[in-house]
């Protein structure tokens, strides 16, 4: 991909036609002086920025066609003619090219730095969640290296059965929040234990979801930011291992995978074996830059036939029910829900427009109409006056909300401005009722931090009223929502929110050994549950530092975060035209 249209921060200077002969002396010395300034920032560009060869040849972001053709030493030097002149041409625009890259790039770096040391009032807020990063980072290396998370009350290595044998979720997950905080030394030592010893080749069954979002994802955006090669082949190599989960009659892939033999199936408590809804719609932006990076159509056509087959169902009023029989193509269980089972699979068609340059008017359409659906079904206000996101289940309503259903305000806020004319105002205020709830559900707890469940009946709101569903697993929805709320209103309140959830954590999960959760969000004292999710690294600390940080780092016009938080870049349409 052409470098301009990927990377963030870039300047056109404005230019005025003067004749060479009007300038006075002393406007030739001036002239002079700032020739001068511009060739030492070209030289300090070229020796001090890292990589300083990968990024001078352009490789990074190259198209992938072309990057391959190279590496296998297919392309032709024997052009003549016509062919001549359009190499020169090539040539001259991939110089110019370049000179924009090295410019983007100087820019960028020197933004990165002044992140973290510019802040003004908010820096004594912004630096506590770098120091958290480091603290759980440095805590899971010292316990925990190389396995999938750390329990940091036990000091001692985790994996769940969501990730098989396969190794090192966490250092995958963390490897973009090092970069964007300069954790740079981290960073290294993180990208040599990819390089080693990250291996797909194993007999593990593992979680299509939770590999795509979080390996693939964290690969992807890893190879963005820093360009290194190796994330780019080890992210087509793990999207290649998980194409035989879509070996179904109907194409909507297994939930569960066997990397060595290939076979998948669904999970056995999943409405008579059915695909979740939230797991098969959650592909969709990784495999579409999988294609784009290698170069193979095949992970892009996946996706969009998950569309064609959803397409073609009767939608219960007009909404998607969480389970998907992959066999038949026909729904499960009709049970509807913004949170757990349904989540991703709304945010991932908003942001698969937006990821598309905003070319993906089908995807468009499905996520504003399902909104208009969970609008019109779903959404509700207590007596209270607190606006919730309920379950349907049959047809009837369960007002329950939970903690993964919070990220719906920053969705539907980062969607406002892409919907109907009349509706932006409209559905930012939705998204600003739905926050006000989220932070509701914190504020009415003991430890100040949210439950995974809370609901509004039987006289309550937004208080979770059964004992399982009132642990805290350190999960990043609220905060997400905060950060997206004040990128687009800059109220103050959200900071302050975000800052109330960093006292929090740090007063009741953060231990001698890391960061865990709590099985109590309700009781005086925390009853920690030792485990240091992957997640906590990769968005929970990521949105807290963002939530702190200048509009234009990582700016949503050139980046769309993946579920995982994994910043993957706006797939510009010239690009597009251009290769075909």
């Amino acid at each position: 991909m052409p470098v301009a249209s990927l990377l963030p921060f870039t300047a056109t200077p404005n230019r005025k036609s003067a004749s060479p002969t009007s300038f006075r002396l002393t406007e030739k010395f001036i002239l002079l002086l700032v020739f001068s300034g511009f060739i030492t920032l070209c030289f300090g560009a070229i020796f001090f920025l890292p990589d300083s060869s990968k990024l001078l040849s352009g490789v990074f972001f190259r198209s992938s066609s072309v990057e391959a053709e190279t590496r296998t030493g297919t392309v032709s030097d024997t052009s003549t003619g016509t062919g001549k002149d359009e190499k020169i041409l090539a040539k001259i625009v991939q110089e110019s090219l370049n000179y924009s890259f090295i410019h983007s790039l100087f820019i960028y770096k020197a933004h990165l730095k002044n992140v973290f040391t510019g802040l003004k009032g908010n820096e004594t807020k912004h630096a506590p969640s770098r120091r958290m990063m480091q603290f759980s980072w440095d805590n899971y290396k010292r316990y925990a290296w190389g396995s999938n998370e750390l329990r940091p009350v036990s000091k001692q290595g985790h994996s769940s059965n969501l990730f098989g044998s396969l190794k090192g979720a966490t250092i995958v997950d963390a490897l973009d929040t090092l970069y964007i905080m300069e954790m740079y030394d981290e960073f290294e030592a993180a990208t040599e234990w990819v390089e080693m010893n990250l291996d797909f080749n194993m007999n593990a069954e593992i979680s299509v979801f939770e590999v795509n979002i979080r390996f693939v994802g964290g690969l992807l955006s890893a190879y963005y930011l820093s360009g290194k090669e190796v994330f780019r082949r080890k992210a087509v190599e793990l999207g290649e291992k998980l194409l035989p989960a879509f070996k179904t009659p109907t194409g909507i892939p297994w939930a569960l995978l066997n990397l060595k033999s290939g076979i998948g199936r669904n999970w056995p408590w999943a409405s008579g074996g059915s695909s979740i809804l939230a797991e098969y719609g959650t592909l969709h932006l990784e495999f579409m830059h999988l294609s784009e990076l290698s170069g193979r159509p095949v992970f892009a056509e996946k996706v969009m036939n998950i569309r064609k087959v959803l397409n073609r169902l009767d939608k219960p009023q007009g909404l998607y029910p969480n389970y998907l029989n992959p066999n038949s193509g026909q729904w499960g269980q009709h049970h509807v829900s913004v949170g757990g089972l349904g989540d991703s699979f709304y945010e991932y068609l908003l942001k698969a427009w937006l990821m598309s340059d905003k070319t993906d008017e089908e995807g468009k359409k499905l996520y504003y109409d399902a909104l208009q659906a969970i609008e019109k079904n779903l959404i509700r206000k207590s007596s209270g006056g607190l606006m919730y996101i309920a379950e349907w289940k049959g047809g009837l309503l369960e007002h329950k909300m939970g903690h993964l259903t919070c990220f719906a305000g920053g969705m539907i806020a980062l969607g406002a401005d892409g919907g109907p004319d009349d509706k932006t105002g409209h559905q930012m205020e939705l998204a600003a009722e739905i926050a006000r709830t989220c932070h509701e559900s914190y504020a009415r707890t003991s430890m100040k931090l949210g439950p995974e469940a809370f609901r509004f009946d039987g006289g309550v709101e937004a208080i979770a009223t059964r004992q399982n569903e009132k642990y805290f697993i350190l999960r990043p929805e609220v905060i997400e929502t905060y950060m997206y709320m004040w990128r687009f209103t800059h109220d103050p309140k959200y900071r302050q929110w975000g800052w109330e959830a960093v006292q929090a954590l740090e007063k009741y999960c953060r231990v001698e050994g890391g960061y865990s959760g709590v099985r109590d969000v309700y009781a005086n004292t925390p009853n920690h549950d030792d485990v240091q999710q992957s997640f906590y690294l990769s968005e929970t600390l990521k949105y807290l530092y963002l939530l702190f940080s200048d509009d234009d780092h990582l700016p949503f016009e050139h980046w769309v975060f993946n579920t995982e938080a994994h910043p993957l870049p706006v797939i510009k349409k010239q690009n597009v035209e251009i290769r075909h």
